[in-house]
């Protein structure tokens, strides 16, 4: 099934976000980086991390609704995948997922948002 927790790999998430850092932004880049770092807590239950990591397999994979390749409007499906999981498991994003996400985007981006790092 397309965007299942089956098709997710660690590394492919981590091999699509350049890319998407790209495309779409300091912020969306955020959002997902929240649904990553959710996943990671041992205190989010399985089904949050089932909704998740649908998710993100939604993202990373190269055939979705809108195919990635069309600019900008390519990633609207998949942004909107990213926005519904966030919505579905709210409660489980705390303020050390919160940390994560930014450091981690502060890393790429810098603090003015311009620009990606390694």
């Amino acid at each position: 099934m397309q965007g299942s927790p089956q098709n997710y790999s660690e590394q492919s998430f981590w091999d699509k976000i350049p890319t998407l850092a790209t495309q779409v932004g300091k912020e969306a880049v955020e959002k997902i980086l929240l649904l990553f770092y959710a996943a990671q807590r041992p205190e989010t239950p399985l089904w949050a991390k089932t909704v998740i990591y649908g998710a993100l397999a939604y993202l990373i994979l190269p055939a979705d609704v809108i195919p990635d390749i069309i600019p900008v409007t390519g990633y609207v499906d998949d942004l909107g995948t990213v926005t519904a999981a966030l919505s579905t498991i709210a409660l489980y994003i705390n303020s050390e997922v919160k940390a994560a996400a930014k450091q981690k985007v502060t890393e790429w981006f810098g603090d003015s948002g311009e620009g990606q790092g390694s």
